[in-house]
């Protein structure tokens, strides 16, 4: 039997863009990135040299706070090239991909007959564990910790996001034996969320050995986070693990083939998108292999995942390891002559019905990136509130994440949000406040002090 629960605060965005249901093309990539910055808290140890051949599923990089935690590349090819930053920080291990892929055997397992130290290891050795996001902070999980109990979103509400069913409704079977080994790492359970709205109809419902739950409500209805905290809130002390529906495919082909194989269908969408639809690549696939999807002579922004929480990669950038959406937008550089005071604005969406979008409810939106007006003085009011259905108060947690009070950081929530749950406070803040560059630095704050 599932729960439901129902939240009546949020926002769903109208914007335009979003990706029919169909695969257009098979992106075979030239050349893919693995990033470490795609993971919080990671200090990388390079594995591979330029000019090594790698299978997929060859570690090319390995965490040097805990070198049992090792990444692995997504193709097989030549390690191209290494790209490092400031003070030599390593960015990307850019991998030149074969025409035809070859992949580590790591053998078939049955997970029935595994113990859970076996589960950990056959997950450490393929590359496969940072697939496992631990709470508080979001971080990689760490292997000596046994979870209070692991969540996983079967629905995202997130803006022109991946369609689950669609996306991964062919994935089922490798998914179930995901959860059947990951229930074993756990004495809480794997807890399943579902949208109420079509719980019966989706075929995640199917899914065994699940602690079911539903949801009903606007985004962020569909984060994982907002779900921990109405089924089990995360206190002092406690730890939670997260899995995407995406990683859980790849864990379970993992024990089910025995490769590690991480292919996924990607959204392609956005107002800028020529055809929006979806491709079947691989993570760290090049924004220059969607070159069919856009202009290229027009100036856009490119984002790995959706538009309230993802990552601007750039023209020359790549998708992200968690990432199955991106987003390409107009950037928002153009001046509006009278801006905000123009009587009319009909092409614009308003949360706080400063215009007339609120007569056309179902009116999408061509959005671009521009944030009508900076900074300003931070003003106490209750429009955070109105988006997020969280029992926090957002305000005192950002004054105390901007004042590095710890005290105060723990007392307002800082161990049960990451910057995703807080993305529509950023929307909606008539301070144009970065709300979610405060909490990323809060919660550096923490890492650096707490752990």
């Amino acid at each position: 039997m599932s729960n439901n629960i129902y939240l009546k605060k949020g926002l769903d965005l109208p914007i335009n863009g979003e990706a029919a249901q169909n695969t257009k093309k098979v992106i075979v990539p030239d050349v893919v990135a693995v990033k470490p910055t795609d993971f919080r808290g990671l200090v990388p140890k390079l594995l591979v040299r330029e000019g090594d051949k790698v299978l997929a599923g060859t570690p090319v990089l390995a965490d040097k706070m805990s070198q049992n935690i090792l990444f692995a590349s997504p193709v097989s090819g030549t390690v191209a090239e290494v790209v490092r930053g400031e003070k030599r920080k390593l960015l990307e291990v850019r991998i030149k991909a074969d025409a035809q892929q070859e992949y580590v055997d790591y053998g078939v397992k049955k997970v029935s007959g595994m113990s859970a130290e076996q589960i950990k290891e056959a997950l450490l050795q393929s590359g496969l564990w940072p697939a496992l996001t631990q709470r508080p902070y979001g971080i990689i999980a760490n292997p000596e910790v046994k979870p209070k109990a692991i969540f996983v979103s079967a629905f995202t509400t997130a803006p022109l996001a991946a369609n689950p069913e669609f996306a991964l409704g062919e994935e089922l079977k490798y998914i179930q034996t995901a959860i059947n080994a990951l229930g074993k790492l756990t004495d809480g359970g794997v807890h399943l969320s579902l949208n109420a709205e079509n719980c019966s109809g989706t075929p995640f419902h199917k899914l065994e050995n699940v602690i079911q739950h539903t949801f009903s409500g606007k985004h962020p209805a569909g984060n994982v986070g907002v779900q921990i905290h109405h089924i089990s809130p995360i206190r002092k002390g406690e730890t939670v693990w997260t899995v995407s529906l995406v990683m859980l495919a790849a864990i379970g082909k993992l024990f089910d083939t025995g490769k590690y194989d991480v292919r996924r269908k990607v959204a392609v969408t956005g107002p800028k998108v020529n055809g929006p639809a979806y491709v079947a690549a691989y993570p760290g696939i090049a924004m220059k292999d969607l070159k069919d999807f856009y202009n290229a002579s027009e100036d856009l922004r490119f984002i790995s995942g959706d538009v309230l929480t993802g990552t601007n990669v750039g023209a020359d950038g790549f998708l992200g390891f968690f990432d199955n959406q991106v987003t390409i937008l107009e950037e928002g550089n153009k001046y509006e002559l009278l801006g905000w005071a123009k009587p009319v604005r009909s092409s614009q969406f308003s949360a706080s019905r400063t215009y007339f979008s609120w007569l056309t409810p179902n009116k999408k939106y061509d959005m671009d990136t521009n944030l009508h007006g900076g900074p300003r003085a931070f003003v106490v009011n209750d429009t955070y509130s109105k988006v997020l259905p969280m029992d926090l108060y957002p305000v005192y947690l950002l004054k105390a994440c901007l004042a590095n009070d710890i005290d105060k950081m723990e007392k307002f929530g800082i161990y049960e949000v990451l910057e995703e749950d807080l993305a529509l406070c950023e929307y909606v803040c008539p301070s144009k406040i970065y709300i979610q560059q405060i909490i990323t630095d809060g919660i550096a704050l923490m890492l650096k002090e707490m752990c």
